[in-house]
């Protein structure tokens, strides 16, 4: 028996499918968390490096052989027994077709049918990972407008498909009916980042200002929808970590039109704050698409931003 607090190490692997299906179990009745869905995986053996137990893990669970994979998302749950420490990895080449191997039910599942699933801890934010895009945009300051109704559906058109619709004073509720019934019809996430948050509104998920998030101690909404947070520091980063936030937004990298006087981070320091917290991290202020690649280069998510994303 584990004594508490007993630390496990283990892994899982996302496996998709031809339809962009991710491939669940359901775990046993004689296994902790019992009849809970899960992505495939299980414990490090003594001596084994990751990579070598999610190899050996998927073909004793689902007979496939992996042939290439990455780590993309590391986890650390604390159950009242034991802590798991969880490396999740994209699998990115495999043969084989995956099956039950050991008694198990399985199915493959989108995005959107998750939540018909009595799911892990875990599985959300895992999922809401590797559900985020490389960049998404910001909507402007005028808000309530035809311009601001005009702009999501050229950001729509031409791909987006994450909004934060962002404003410092309360919307009317039919405005953000409306952006939201944009959204769904493009299958795109709207994150709503306005003042007075009941965390009731029609949306996706809520964007905390910093003020908002320090003021907090847990994590404010069900584990299904999305929170995010600004911030622009390390400390403020850790926190949004320990209250089990989504994501983050890191700003200002560079200087910016909107806040010309604030100092900027810099590249150098965003890389070190990346580095620190477990979390995915938008890069915020200056940004444009074509520095996407470089925001990857040192870890973040993506960019994110008002104008050229």
């Amino acid at each position: 028996m584990l004594n508490k607090n007993t630390s496990i190490e283990v892994v899982v692997g996302i496996i998709h499918n031809s339809n962009n299906e991710v491939f669940i179990a359901k775990r046993q009745k004689n296994q902790f968390m019992a009849g809970y869905w899960e992505l495939p995986g299980g414990k490090v053996e003594h001596g084994e490096d990751h990579v070598s137990a999610i190899v050996r893990e998927l073909f004793e669970e689902t007979g496939i052989i992996v042939k290439d994979c990455h780590l993309v998302q590391e986890i650390q749950h604390i159950y009242p027994e034991k802590t798991i420490n969880l490396s999740v990895y994209s699998i990115d080449n495999y043969l084989g077709e995956p099956l039950g191997f050991e008694g198990q039910e399985i199915t493959w599942s989108s995005e959107e049918k998750f939540k018909n699933f009595k799911l892990l801890p875990t599985m959300w934010r895992i999922i809401h990972k590797f559900s985020l895009p490389k960049f998404y945009w910001i909507t402007p300051d005028d808000h309530q407008s035809d311009m601001v109704i005009n702009e999501c559906k050229k950001q729509l058109t031409n791909g987006i498909k994450f909004i934060q619709l962002r404003s410092k004073t309360s919307l009317d509720h039919a405005y953000i009916k409306k952006i939201n019934r944009l959204c769904k019809e493009s299958q795109a996430k709207l994150i709503l980042n306005t003042p007075s948050k009941t965390f009731n509104e029609l949306c996706d998920g809520w964007h905390l200002t910093s003020l908002e998030l320090m003021s907090l101690k847990e994590r404010p909404v069900i584990e299904e929808k999305l929170i995010g947070a600004s911030t622009h520091n390390l400390e403020e980063a850790l926190h949004a970590e320990n209250i089990s936030a989504d994501y983050i937004s890191l700003s200002p990298i560079e200087k910016t039109l909107t806040h010309p006087d604030s100092p900027p981070l810099g590249w150098e320091d965003a890389s070190g704050i990346i580095e620190k917290c477990n979390l995915p991290v938008f890069l915020l202020g200056g940004m444009k698409k074509n520095l996407i690649e470089k925001a990857l280069s040192i870890g973040a998510q993506g960019v994110a931003g008002i104008r050229d994303i």
